[in-house]
């Protein structure tokens, strides 16, 4: 193993019990008794620490929530019933309608369907670039701008975002950062470049075998002596819960802004599902990253148009290798030209399972022109990266050369 030994001992450590049942809790009830009306009062008034209505948290989701803020170093975390939800808490937290969005990067399409769909139904705007027009960014930033949101990897278009300098234009202009890093848990800290608020669907490799839906969104810790971006006109409605609950506002802001109303609870036997998985992910992680490197030089020189940062012909090769030093996740692309040829791929494959997912045990894989970006128009693909022939790869933990040799004969 060389990656990931950071983690791989508070994980298993953290999770498990020493007395007592070892396997996490699952406190399945939907509400607590609170004893007598004082506790209530406190629990309510945030003075007391203590479950309130599984809607709002529950013990075993809060197991999960501290593990996931600690892995990103973030000051706590909120667990939703999907990576979509994660993404809605984190946004509709804080914007408003006639507010904006900066979106950078290629994106999920559940993401950019929220943001150019639903999103502008409640009069919020979303503008789109490619990570590599900093200076566009920047310029598009007006008094509007509430976010600026962006894939650690673009999920499919596989193109590598400079967060670090993104992140300090965000600062500059007292902008939030909101980074989705679900395909790079552990390789990239988003909080620590400078992310305000990093989203994952847990769904994926995190809990990495298919067996529960879920997301979270970790957020960094407000600082209350000195300059912070929320303290600031732009931020208005957080100051209430900055002046309440000090560095943690932004969790009490996802909760009471977004949670509460919207309903996106993570349930406890999810949460308990997503903490054993958890107790592997480093060490699927570091096999997976070493196994899509693989992978991909392989069929690169088999002749397969293959699109990883890894190779050297990729516009992002350097940044791959000065700032993506742990990997950049499970996936890569392969272009097979057409719809026809990409079917009769898939097809013949046998290792492979043909689903929507990523970041499984087992290597998954879509035509993404025909599934998930079926109902976008020519335009909107273009900007995505996708193309009529384009076959996105989430590897998984079988021998690399078994993938490769299963790949080759089904060409």
């Amino acid at each position: 193993m060389e990656n990931f030994e950071e983690y791989s001992t508070y994980f298993v450590q953290d999770i498990g019990s020493k007395e007592g049942a070892v396997s996490p809790a699952i406190v399945q009830s939907a509400s607590f008794g609170y004893g007598d009306c004082a506790t209530g009062e406190g629990i309510f008034d945030g003075s007391v620490k203590k479950p309130l209505y599984s809607r709002m948290g529950n013990p075993t989701t809060a197991k999960l929530e501290s593990i996931l803020a600690k892995m990103d170093e973030g000051v706590g975390a909120v667990c939703t019933s999907s990576g979509m939800a994660a993404t809605t808490l984190a946004v509709m937290s804080i914007v408003s309608s006639g507010d904006e969005i900066i979106s950078i990067g290629g994106l999920f399409g559940g993401t950019y369907a929220l943001f150019t769909e639903t999103l502008s139904r409640f009069g919020i705007s979303t503008s789109f670039f490619d990570v590599d027009e900093l200076e566009a960014i920047e310029a598009a930033i007006t008094d509007k701008t509430k976010i600026v949101f962006l894939e650690s990897v673009g999920n499919p278009n596989m193109r590598l975002p400079e967060i670090g300098k993104i992140a300090d234009i965000c600062t500059k202009h007292g902008v939030v950062l909101i980074v989705d890093n679900t395909v790079t848990p552990m390789s990239v800290k988003p909080l620590v470049l400078g992310a305000d608020i990093a989203v994952y669907s847990t769904t994926k490799i995190i809990s990495g075998n298919a067996s529960v839906l879920g997301g979270a969104a970790v957020f960094r810790a407000i600082n209350v002596d000195g300059e912070d971006k929320f303290k600031g006109e732009r931020y208005k409605d957080i100051h209430k819960f900055i002046k309440k609950m000090g560095a943690l506002a932004l969790i009490p802001n996802a909760k009471k802004r977004a949670m509460r109303d919207f309903g996106m609870s993570a349930s406890a036997f999810s949460s308990y599902l997503t903490l054993l998985g958890m107790e592997t992910l480093p060490l699927r992680m570091d096999r997976i990253i070493n196994s899509v490197e693989k992978v991909a030089k392989a069929l690169d020189k088999e002749g397969f148009n293959i699109n990883h940062p890894c190779l050297s012909a990729h516009p992002h090769h350097e940044r791959y290798l000065i700032d993506f030093k742990q990997g950049c996740g499970s996936l890569l692309t392969i272009d097979m030209g057409s719809k026809e040829a990409a079917f009769a791929f898939l097809d013949k494959t046998k290792l492979p399972t043909i689903t929507a997912n990523i970041g499984d045990t087992r290597t998954l894989a879509l035509h993404m022109a025909s599934t998930i970006y079926s109902d976008f128009d020519e335009k909107q693909k273009e900007f995505l990266g996708i193309t009529d022939g384009l076959i996105r790869i989430s590897i998984g933990l079988e021998n690399p050369q078994d993938i490769i040799k299963d790949f080759i004969q089904a060409r």
